[in-house]
């Protein structure tokens, strides 16, 4: 005679209900953003999604304004918006005393609160901000990552907060160093998050979630990392509503949903133009040399190849790739397959390229977050990355993010010149700077990018091969111009090759 099965352990399709009909207990949805942060913290890390204007959580954020007793926040977030604009408020109203990002870009607020002394920077890699998160959500606390290493990132020796007259009260913490497969790799520690403020597309009550083209980016790891995660969403609906292969954030991450209010809002509003127009910039003489460069670099361009480009001159260069040839261009905040520039009422504010223009989606495109697109970029998966400089040295070495007493950030150059064995890196830049002076010098002064990355430099004058054992190689000289004459405007030692022949 059988015994009975304990209740406990009695199938759920034996229960007394049916998981399909029955009534559900749970629900995150909070009737405003005011609600949703009425228990929020000061003196809290709190991880801000969004990269430009897509996918931040302005709703939120401007609940977080309207509560001055949130103050000495550490907000980690790619970069702080504009002046006026999202977390641009926050530091405007003092509300954050640290940033936690990668790019100062065109804020000129924060680059001042930084530079004067009132606002610490803890400026960081953008795939490795990405990563922080991505691994804190999953209980890794520490990870080893070759963006950044030989840099000032790794060495301790980039500023963190100045004093009022200039000088340096506190430098970054140098990284620990170890070498696996005889790659060297520098030590990172994860984030984890108090708070997370996130923008999805659409959201159900269970705290399902769906995102919509790039608007991902740093959204799904930021809000699986945090103790307590809030989303806004454009469209709530009803449980079921989201396919469960189209939830690309589970409820379990999520504590409390509201319905998005903010208007959506383009940082760039770029549309399709003629390649010669994109060129125009400055005299008649600075567009022939642009244009001599982009049309270089479109050689580089090999069938078949997957490539990241750096804004400016690299985000040019595919309109004038040779027909017949196919290249699938990806982006770092999250897009494999990235289209042109959109026609006039065909712009997205949920799709931007890393430079934050209004793009389109090329034909058999995918879009994912920006952790697993700096996993394809450190993995080397990307044949080419193509991207501008300030200096590059005899060795390869590069320098593009920092000028004395003017601050961009890095970006994610830092993590798409760290693995030079498998992605070859080509700069594109004009031969001297504004005043005439050489830009390939026998050593970098400004702090590093990469070290010993550069693969091929591409001027308005030439064209370099560079090895970083044996240094320089003169492959190309441009139309009308001679050996001396690149001599005498390249501060670095370089061979010529044999076979030098004229850009083509």
């Amino acid at each position: 005679m059988s015994r009975p099965v304990p209740a406990v352990f009695r199938p759920i399709w034996r229960r007394n209900f049916s998981v399909s009909t029955a009534k559900r207990a749970i629900d995150k949805l909070c009737p405003s953003a005011q609600e949703a942060i009425k228990d929020m913290k000061g003196s809290s890390t709190v991880l801000v999604g969004g990269f430009g204007f897509a996918g931040v959580p302005t709703t939120l954020i401007d609940a977080v304004r309207d509560r001055p007793d949130i103050t000495d926040l550490t907000v980690v977030s790619n970069n702080a918006g504009m002046p006026g604009v999202a977390l641009g408020q926050l530091l405007e109203s003092k509300q954050i005393s640290k940033m936690i990002a990668s790019f100062i870009g065109e804020n000129k607020v924060f680059e001042k609160m930084y530079l004067s002394g009132d606002l610490s920077l803890e400026l960081t890699p953008q795939g490795t901000i990405a990563e922080k998160c991505a691994a804190g959500a999953a209980g890794v606390p520490a990870f080893y990552t070759p963006a950044a290493y030989g840099t000032i990132v790794q060495s301790g020796e980039l500023p963190v907060r100045y004093n009022k007259d200039g000088s340096v009260a506190i430098k970054n913490k140098p990284k620990e160093e170890r070498e696996f497969n005889g790659k060297k790799y520098i030590l990172e520690e994860s984030i984890f998050g108090d708070y997370a403020l996130v923008k999805v597309h659409k959201a159900d009550k269970l705290g399902n979630c769906q995102f919509r083209k790039s608007m991902n980016n740093f959204n799904e790891a930021m809000a699986k990392n945090a103790k307590y995660t809030i989303v806004e969403a454009d469209h709530i609906v009803e449980v079921g509503e989201i396919d469960p292969e189209s939830i690309h954030l589970q409820g379990i991450y999520v504590n409390k949903v509201i319905q998005s209010t903010g208007e959506k809002k383009i940082e760039k509003l770029t549309f399709a133009k003629d390649p010669n127009e994109m060129l125009q910039a400055g005299s008649g003489e600075a567009t022939i040399r642009r244009e001599r460069i982009v049309k270089r670099a479109a050689k580089e361009f090999k069938d078949g190849m997957y490539v990241n480009l750096g804004i400016g001159m690299p985000l040019i260069a595919p309109a004038y790739v040779e027909e017949g040839v196919e290249v699938v261009l990806q982006a770092e905040n999250g897009i494999l397959g990235l289209g042109g520039y959109p026609k006039p009422g065909e712009e997205d504010p949920d799709l931007i390229n890393p430079g934050k223009e209004t793009v389109t989606l090329g034909r058999g495109a995918s879009v994912f977050g920006s952790h697993e697109s700096f996993g394809m970029i450190r993995s080397g998966r990307i044949d080419l990355t193509m991207l501008g400089a300030l200096q590059v040295s005899q060795y390869g070495d590069l320098a593009n993010f920092m000028l004395p007493g003017k601050v961009k950030g890095m970006g994610g150059a830092m993590d798409l010149v760290s693995n030079p064995e498998k992605t070859k890196v080509v700069v594109t830049m004009e031969h001297t700077d504004k005043k005439g002076n050489p830009k390939i010098l026998p050593e970098c002064s400004f702090p590093l990018t990469g070290p010993r990355c550069v693969w091929k430099i591409i001027t308005d004058l030439a064209v370099f091969e560079v090895s970083p054992t044996e240094g320089l190689t003169l492959a190309e000289y441009a139309e009308g111009v001679t050996v001396e004459e690149i001599r005498s405007k390249t501060a670095a030692p370089f061979k010529v090759s044999p076979d030098l022949k004229p850009m083509l």
